[in-house]
């Protein structure tokens, strides 16, 4: 007795699976914060110089997107710096507007101020980084 054989694929089908394939794997990244958003470490693990204090305007906050952090001015002298890595997905996120930061993923939004959630679906806030003027620059991150 003999088995059967089993018949070649088409290559319509072995065309979908790839592209079944593909299209989960996209969906998949999308969630994994490397759609739309850098993945990243969510504190700086050395000092980072981020420039001029200036550049922080008193009662605002400024993106440094490059550096991964969120840098606000509550009141003059006084810097609270956060991670830019949400805690949803690990996108990072893209403006900081009116004190609230926005992230592009899902749309998860934070106080610049205090790091807290405003909008989920973030459930943590975003994590405190220290941060400190020394001769008009702004170094975050450890010993800071």
């Amino acid at each position: 007795m003999s088995s059967p054989t089993p018949s070649p694929a088409s290559r319509r089908t072995v065309l979908r699976g790839a592209a079944l394939a593909g299209a989960a794997g996209l969906g998949a990244a999308a969630c994994s914060g490397s759609a739309g958003g850098t993945r990243g470490s969510a504190v700086p693990t050395a000092p980072v110089d981020l420039g001029a204090a200036g550049e922080v305007p008193v009662g605002g906050a400024r993106l440094y997107r490059e550096q991964k952090l969120v840098v606000s001015q509550p009141a003059a002298g006084e810097y609270k710096a956060f991670s830019a890595v949400c805690t949803h997905a690990g996108c990072v996120v893209d403006k900081v507007e009116d004190g609230k930061v926005s992230c592009p993923c899902h749309g998860s939004k934070f106080d610049a101020t205090t790091g807290k959630v405003l909008q989920g679906p973030a459930g943590a806030p975003l994590p405190a980084v220290p941060v400190k003027a020394d001769g008009g620059k702004l170094i975050a991150g450890p010993d800071a």
